[in-house]
């Protein structure tokens, strides 16, 4: 209780000061949702994001120079997931490791008779389960907020799934009502999206999706916050649930903008 309060008066502490111009300078430039935000949102958004930074072990990998362009760039997108939970900052995630653009993992691959070949996989981010996540700077700018692809969003969903437990694709939910729900519609559209992969046919969502239900629930969590209106007519149910977890409606907002 004593170490909650002392969280919370040093997190109101470190929003009581104006907001850098320039880092609202970088809001506008390179997270494109943050233009969709009511004044309230974008106030929460810039209160959230200032803790997010400051709470955060920041490392830049690959010669990578770490500036407040790239803290307050990814924060904000990490920071967009939540604006609708209370008191939301990852406390579970400590590391965010940055690398000027695709990076280069180990793999190894082992054979039906064991025989094993390494080699290496080009990434441009990653979410561990208790660990840190790594982003590419170059993937992780969000200046299109209709293109489906964002980097960010997609990591901090896996984040968000991992809370309790590895990743499945199922996000800690309220409520056994909303728990089934979930289960029916995401499983719904999880097989249909991977039947329709599997025949060729175009998809709203990313193909990257039908590899497991984890990834499909972070493809799912990009299309929402970047093509919200689309999802929304073309997934009605998988918008439903996503909108309800979330607690947030992008597809509003950007009617409200005139945006779709």
């Amino acid at each position: 209780m004593f170490f909650s309060w002392l969280k919370r008066r040093r997190r109101r502490r470190l929003v009581a000061g104006p907001f850098p111009a320039d880092w609202l300078e970088y809001l506008k430039r390179n997270v494109g949702h943050y233009r969709y935000l009511t004044d309230g949102e974008r106030a929460a958004l810039r209160d959230r994001l200032r803790v997010f930074v400051a709470e955060k072990h920041w490392e830049g990998c690959g010669g990578l120079e770490l500036t407040d362009e790239i803290k307050v760039t990814i924060a904000a997108q990490a920071c967009l997931l939540v604006l609708g939970f209370d008191e939301e900052y990852y406390d579970h995630v400590l590391s965010i490791l940055v690398y000027p653009g695709d990076y280069l993992v180990p793999t190894e691959h082992r054979d039906a008779i064991g025989i094993v070949t390494e080699g290496h996989s080009h990434r441009s981010g990653e979410a561990w389960h208790r660990g840190p996540v790594i982003l590419s700077w170059e993937d992780a700018r969000d200046c299109d907020a209709h293109d489906g692809q964002n980097l960010v969003l997609h990591e901090f969903a896996h984040q968000l799934d991992m809370k309790n437990g590895p990743p499945n694709g199922t996000p800690p939910l309220r409520g056994r009502q909303r728990r089934r729900r979930w289960a029916a519609v995401m499983q719904r559209e999880f097989q249909r999206h991977r039947r329709r992969v599997r025949h060729g046919e175009p998809t709203l969502l990313d193909p990257y999706g039908a590899t497991d239900e984890a990834e499909f629930f972070a493809v799912a969590t990009e299309a929402f916050f970047e093509q919200p209106v689309e999802l929304e007519r073309e997934h009605t149910d998988l918008y439903g649930v996503l909108a309800d977890y979330y607690r947030q409606n992008p597809a509003g907002r950007m009617r409200a903008a005139g945006a779709d």
